[in-house]
């Protein structure tokens, strides 16, 4: 699976920090500012995981996820937002996402975050033998 996420934030300086924050030989970044920009982009090409702003300038975190469930299911979807509480977390995970990474970003918040979502525990599925 790819080490590419993709984040989807209108915020330019959003973007710098985040990628100063990760490790380029670990995880890389594709940005999209809006919802339209990221489905083009998702439409090219599969992701891990993407980070999204709640609010975006032409749609919100729930079109992401609506997406992400119709197209790539097995993209984590991981919601970030300013002013994150215990309720709105509640509606992340209601929602469908994978989490919720509250802002500003701390480095091994997003570090543990992305980890799990990117790597998914393996089920065995094996049948106990007889």
């Amino acid at each position: 699976m790819s080490n590419c996420i993709l984040f989807i934030s209108p915020r330019a300086e959003d973007v710098r920090t985040l990628s100063m924050m990760l490790d380029p030989s670990r995880v890389t970044i594709r940005h999209a500012a809006g919802l339209r920009q990221a489905l083009e982009l998702l439409a090219q090409q599969t992701f891990p995981a993407i980070l999204t702003e709640s609010h975006l300038p032409d749609g919100d975190w729930r079109d992401v996820v609506q997406y992400v469930r119709q197209h790539a299911e097995k993209t984590a979807v991981i919601v970030t937002d300013r002013f994150a509480d215990g309720r709105f977390w509640i509606d992340v995970l209601e929602g469908g996402a994978y989490d919720l990474l509250p802002q500003p970003f701390y480095r091994a918040e997003v570090e543990r975050i992305l980890a799990a979502a990117m790597n998914p525990p393996q089920v065995n599925r094996a049948l106990p033998a007889a």
